[in-house]
């Protein structure tokens, strides 16, 4: 361990999934890493027990009640941490001093802000948030070059691209000798579903991912594939792939990653239990490698590993995204925030599950891309995309009452 720098670890949504891996993974090495702060939306009861466990110094809360709150009850326990608030306080968090990483975890547009300032700052990004490529990719990557930042992608999907890569690459993937990139998914609950059932799924039953455990709004994108197409778009501006050089495979064990086809032939993928520890310990230990507490991966009891191509018709989100990626500028943005209203909606109870897709497709037919030169215009094209979204939804509801 000597010559080992300790890191200074700063986790941006650490009640979810990605913050709970992250927590486990860093206090197994406390030779290794001390947590500089954490932050969460509005759940400060989880973020106190964090609190607790690795006395982190500083903390953030979006919501202001719940930051009081937070502020209130480590009080009480004597704890130091000091607590901010709001959009400014996870920006102070992403860019202190004293941390010289930051794990964008936070799901959402509500990442974009504290995310594009540790790039400016030029923290080593452990990035998981996938709205800050969606929103504004090409702006994030040049944030980061000027910032002098490192982007580690935690994403299973892109962690396993990155680590099928040449470890010393300049330009795109193409200049590496790269031919194609192939994302893995799932399918989700209803890859084998007949269609005309999907109507009627619950959001409870949409959330029930048969390989990985993850929060409602990701779980229901995994099961109308939107994931997968936002994850084409991050591959994009991660990895400089254009995308007819962007493949998707359905991959139902969620053991094969991702894969890299090489101009020779050669197809190298990555393979691993589905537990997000081993791609955010490989991007805290980057370059080094380090036990994450994962199970070793026996594929002789696995047995089998099956691929195929998905069904457009079933999963047309995927196909928006391609769509939207072609288009460029703000379409990626209108995407994104329609399927935002759209999935909350759903899980509210007050739409059906085929009526994300069919939101997500009038919202982009709405509004037509415009160029994009700024954040600021990314979040306009965002709020425009919801507000008719919205709009949308009422009148798919109207529509139904009058029925």
């Amino acid at each position: 361990m000597s010559g080992v720098t300790k890191r200074s670890i700063v986790i941006l949504g650490a009640t979810g999934s990605i913050g709970a891996s992250a927590v486990d993974v860093i206090m197994r090495h406390p030779e290794r890493f001390q947590v500089a702060a954490l932050s969460a939306q509005r759940q400060w009861q989880v973020l106190l027990e964090l609190l607790r466990r690795t006395r982190a110094p500083y903390a953030a809360m979006l919501d202001a009640r719940a930051a009081r709150e937070l502020g209130d009850a480590l009080r009480r326990e004597d704890l130091p941490t000091r607590v901010l608030q709001g959009e400014e306080g996870l920006c102070a968090i992403a860019t202190l001093a004293e941390a010289d990483t930051v794990i964008a975890g936070i799901v959402g547009a509500a990442g974009l802000a504290p995310t594009l300032a540790a790039a400016r700052a030029g923290k080593r990004i452990l990035l998981a948030n996938k709205e800050t490529l969606v929103l504004g990719g090409h702006l994030f990557i040049e944030a980061a070059r000027e910032g002098d930042a490192t982007i580690l992608p935690i994403d299973s999907e892109h962690n396993a691209i990155f680590q099928c890569l040449p470890p010393k690459r300049t330009g795109g993937a193409a200049d590496c000798g790269v031919r194609r990139i192939v994302l893995t998914a799932s399918g989700g609950p209803f890859r084998s579903t007949p269609i005309a059932e999907l109507e009627q799924v619950t959001p409870d039953a949409a959330c029930a991912h048969p390989n990985w455990r993850m929060g409602r709004k990701i779980s229901v994108d995994s099961a109308t594939m939107m994931n997968k197409g936002l994850e084409v778009i991050e591959a994009h501006w991660l990895f400089g792939a254009e995308a007819d050089a962007i493949d998707v495979v359905i991959h139902p064990q969620s053991i094969v990653h991702s894969l890299v086809e090489y101009v020779d032939g050669s197809v190298l993928a990555q393979l691993g239990n589905p537990d997000m520890r081993t791609p955010i310990a490989q991007g805290l230990a980057w370059p080094d490698r380090i036990d994450a507490g994962v199970a070793t991966l026996d594929l002789a009891r696995v047995g089998a590993l099956n691929f195929a191509l998905p069904d457009a018709h079933r999963f047309p989100c995927l196909g928006l995204a391609y769509a939207a990626l072609r288009h460029g500028g703000t379409a990626p943005a209108v995407l994104n925030a329609a399927n935002e209203v759209a999935v909350a909606a759903f899980l509210d109870g007050r739409i059906g599950f085929l009526d994300i897709a069919v939101t997500c497709e009038r919202t982009l037919s709405h509004i037509d891309p415009k160029p994009l030169t700024s954040f600021a215009e990314a979040l306009d094209a965002d709020e425009e995309a919801r507000r008719v979204a919205r709009q949308l939804l009422c009148s798919l509801n109207t529509h139904r009452l009058s029925a």
